[in-house]
């Protein structure tokens, strides 16, 4: 298979899945069809996948890195929305707001994740990777110019599933050109890119708060001139057949809408359930669940924390700095061994054990914890979570068939979604209620206490001008008390993360992706 170039248009790889009725889902992922270089099936499924042919050198790079564009933009998204939680839901008086500026994002996300392996094998790549470029800077567009609440939550919803789209179709992607056994490199390179958004994102999101007139709303507006480029890159570069797919699509939506809301009779189902079922499957998206759960409470409520503190969204985009550099180094690091070792159980449990130490240490801090010990936290989490990351997937994908590799992967990346979005609604529930339950038992028989103690909870600017006769010291330590809560739920799930990934089965990873060769 070549890309197009100068000279020559390329041929587009394909995967023909052939259901029992007889009935074809041909899957254009990059250009015009061609045909198969070897079909494997598979007795579980009842269908066949045809293997393209491997694609190496700068034109798999070209390939991947129009996708990692997107990838890059949405991570600069979810650590700019981290580190500017607070300073949005003070500006519309209502702290509060902040889980709903994460959890309506990552519900989208885990609406959107799981149809996407299905919609883009029949569709395509390319459509799938420009429309969700289209809808994250619609998304974005809307947040920026918000002058309320509902928009702002709309604005999120709309990012979301385009976010959604980007994170997963890139990760199909690479799983369609590269080889298991080199997979997992690949994905540490598609992590950092993950990882140098992440880092971006935080620090410039605190940097335009602090220091721009337009404030918080600049961080939105910023992200949309490059995400429609990226929209470009893609159309560009992961060409298919456009005409076909509208033509596909208008059609059969009613087919389409029939088709998720019945896909329990259907042969092929948006999230092949029976697949759940594999041990190894099970606990990896269990992992991937709840250690998500983990890092988005830490992701979210220490930038509050540190701001309850005093400090400013550009001081906490630093700390949580250090959450994509261990990313970075973690998920190529954990590919390199599995490529040279071909196994991952026991490294797994090493990844999630990295997580776990990371919330150990923020079970000790309070209102004088020293700064160096929050980046050391988070430089521990990012070095398991990012391996986690990697080795959960390449253990999915080891543990199916070729042919279910791109639902399997929107599965696990939907877990992780819904992961995102329970943990922060839990984390939430937990600090509002310690917060308010707290405020009242120690400041509840002061003259002003019914009106003081709401605005206390919604807007973190009232910390600096407390009433006469309220002491900010205990004020700051109820905070203090609210996130201590919220670290030990943090633990205990995590420590479920790791009894997960320990009962994970080895499964063979291929060298080659006709899965043929013995290794």
């Amino acid at each position: 298979m070549s890309m197009q170039g100068h000279d020559a248009e390329a041929a587009q790889p394909s995967i023909v899945v052939t259901t029992p009725s007889g009935r074809n889902e041909r899957t254009p992922l990059l250009q015009d069809a061609i045909p198969a270089e070897q079909t494997r099936g598979s007795s579980h499924d009842d269908e066949q996948a045809a293997v393209v042919e491997e694609v190496t050198g700068a034109k798999l790079w070209l390939i991947l890195c129009s996708g990692w564009v997107g990838v890059f933009l949405g991570a600069i998204d979810a650590s700019i929305i981290a580190t500017l939680s607070a300073p949005i839901s003070s500006e519309f008086k209502s702290l509060s707001l902040m889980s709903w500026l994460a959890t309506a994002y990552l519900i989208a996300n885990a609406a959107c994740q799981p149809i996407s392996g299905r919609l883009t094998d029949i569709f395509g790549r390319g459509p799938g990777l420009v429309f969700s470029n289209l809808f994250f800077a619609a998304g974005n567009l809307i947040c920026g110019l918000a002058r309320d609440e509902t928009v702002m939550i709309l604005g999120r919803v709309v990012a979301g599933i385009g976010g959604g789209g980007l994170m997963t179709i890139s990760t199909f992607l690479a799983t369609d050109l590269v080889p298991l056994r080199k997979r997992g490199i690949i994905q540490g390179m598609g992590n950092i890119a993950y990882g140098s958004g992440a880092m971006l994102g935080g620090v410039f999101g605190g940097l335009v708060n602090d220091y721009s007139s337009w404030g918080w709303r600049l961080a939105f507006l910023l992200q949309v001139p490059p995400v429609l480029v990226s929209a470009c890159l893609v159309a560009y570069l992961v060409r298919s057949s456009w005409c076909s797919f509208f033509w596909d699509l208008m059609p059969g939506e009613p087919a389409l809408i029939g088709f998720i809301i019945w896909e329990s009779r259907v042969a092929q189902p948006v999230i092949p359930v029976r697949l759940l079922m594999r041990r190894t499957v099970f606990t990896a998206c269990m992992t991937n669940l709840v250690c998500t759960m983990g890092n988005m409470m830490a992701l979210f409520f220490v930038p509050l924390y540190l701001q309850a503190r005093g400090g400013s969204a550009t001081s906490a985009g630093l700390v949580i700095l250090f959450a994509p550099i261990g990313i970075c180094f973690s998920s190529v690091g954990s590919g390199y061994v599995m490529k040279k070792t071909g196994r991952y159980v026991a490294l797994g449990i090493l990844a999630v054990s990295l997580q776990t130490a990371h919330v150990i240490i923020l079970t000790t801090t309070n209102d004088t914890t020293p700064k160096w010990q929050l980046m050391l936290s988070f430089l521990l989490l990012g070095s398991g979570y990012g391996a986690m990351l990697t080795i959960t997937l390449l253990a999915c994908l080891a543990a199916v068939d070729h042919s279910q590799q791109a639902p399997i992967t929107a599965a696990t990346y939907g877990f992780r979604s819904v992961g995102g979005t329970v943990g922060i609604t839990i984390a939430s529930a937990v600090y509002q209620n310690v917060l308010k339950t707290q405020l009242w038992e120690r400041f509840g028989g002061f003259p002003d206490a019914a009106t003081e103690i709401p605005r206390i909870r919604d807007d973190l600017d009232e910390l600096r001008h407390l009433p006469e006769g309220w002491d900010a010291g205990a004020v700051i330590s109820v905070f203090m008390e609210a996130f201590r809560s919220v670290w030990l739920t943090t633990l205990g799930l995590v420590l479920l993360g790791l009894v997960s990934i320990s009962l994970m089965k080895q499964h063979t990873l291929h060298s080659t992706l006709s899965r043929n060769e013995r290794s």
